[in-house]
C-alpha cells in the first residue's frame, strides 16, 4: 500500500530495488548473495512467500516443477508451436499463447485439487485425523459430498495413466523423505484408498493433483498454485520452441488441418441451444 514519506508518495516492496551501484532482492545483495548461490526453484519459492525455503522444501518444490514442465504435444504445446509458425518474430507471443491455454482442462487441476483439499480440511472440527482410519473417514465424506453434488473430485483420474500416474508415488516419497508430507497429501492419499467405495471403480491419483497437494502442504498461497504450474510449463514451452526451431512440425500440423478440412452445410443449431461439457 502506498504511503506518505516526507512529502512524497512511497511504494514499499520487499522484492527488488535498485540504486546507483547495487541491486537488492528480498533483502539480499543480488550480485553477491543471490547470483550463483541461490537456485531458480529456491528463488521462485522465496519470491512468492518472502521466506527462504528449507532444503527439503526446495527439493519438493523443484520436484513439482519438474513434474509439470512438459507433457508432449498437449494443446498448450501445439498452440505455442503454431503461434511461432505464424509469428516467428514473436517468441513472447508464442510462449504467451501456450500459457494462456493453462486452465480447467490442462494445468488448472493443480490449483483445483489444492483448493479442494484445503476446503475439506478447513471444514474439520475438533482437529485433524491422526491415523489412516480417520483420514479414510474424512476422505469418504468428501468424495460422497462431491458425488452428491454431481462434481468430479479434482486430481482423480488420468486419460493416459489409467493404471497409475508414475509421478504420484514419487512425489509422495520425496515429501515423506523431506518431512513435509502434510495434511493435504494425507487427505489426497486417503481419497485414493476410499473413492472406489463411492464411485464403483478405481481411478489413479494424477500427478497434477498430487502437485497441488504438495504445494499446499508447503504453505504456498492457494491463489498462486496455478501460477507455479505455469512457471513449470514455461520451461517446457521453451523446450517446445527450441525443438520446433531444430525440427519443425508446426507447418505439418497446420497443413494436416488445412488440407483435410471438409466443407459441410451450416449447422442450424443455434449457440443458445447447444450445451457444452467440462473435461473431467
Amino acid at each position: 500500500m502506498a504511503g506518505e514519506g516526507r512529502g512524497r508518495v512511497t511504494y514499499p516492496t520487499a522484492l527488488g530495488a535498485s540504486s546507483l551501484k547495487t541491486i537488492t532482492l528480498l533483502g539480499q545483495d543480488l550480485a553477491d548473495d543471490v547470483m550463483g548461490s541461490v537456485g531458480f526453484g529456491e528463488l521462485a519459492f522465496w519470491l512468492a512467500t518472502q521466506r527462504r525455503p528449507t532444503p527439503g522444501e526446495t527439493r519438493v518444490f523443484e520436484a513439482v516443477l519438474a513434474a509439470l514442465a512438459d507433457h508432449g504435444f498437449t494443446p498448450t504445446a501445439i498452440v505455442t508451436r503454431l503461434t511461432y509458425l505464424s509469428a516467428p518474430d514473436s517468441v513472447q507471443g508464442a510462449l504467451a499463447a501456450g500459457l494462456l491455454g493453462g486452465g480447467s482442462r490442462f494445468l488448472g487441476v493443480t490449483e483445483d485439487c489444492g483448493r479442494f483439499l484445503h476446503d475439506v480440511l478447513s471444514g474439520v472440527d475438533g482437529g485433524l485425523p491422526t491415523d489412516d482410519e480417520g483420514w479414510d473417514a474424512l476422505a469418504l465424506t468428501a468424495v460422497r459430498d462431491q458425488r452428491e453434488k454431481g462434481r468430479f473430485v479434482p486430481g482423480l483420474g488420468h486419460h493416459v495413466h489409467k493404471e497409475g500416474d508414475p509421478r504420484t508415488p514419487r512425489l509422495f516419497a520425496i515429501a515423506a523423505e523431506e518431512g513435509v508430507r502434510g495434511p493435504h497429501l494425507a487427505l489426497f492419499a486417503a481419497i485414493g484408498r476410499v473413492h472406489p467405495q463411492v464411485l464403483g471403480k478405481t481411478l489413479p491419483l494424477n500427478g497434477a493433483g498430487t502437485c497441488g497437494a504438495a504445494l499446499a502442504d508447503l504453505g504456498l498461497p492457494l491463489e498462486l498454485l496455478r501460477a507455479f504450474a505455469l512457471l513449470a510449463r514455461t520451461a517446457g514451452l521453451i523446450g517446445q520452441l527450441a525443438e520446433e526451431i531444430r525440427h519443425p512440425v508446426g507447418n505439418d500440423i497446420f497443413l494436416s488441418v488445412d488440407l483435410n478440412n471438409a466443407s459441410v452445410p451450416p449447422d442450424p443449431q443455434s449457440p443458445e441451444s447447444s450445451t457444452g461439457g467440462r473435461h473431467g
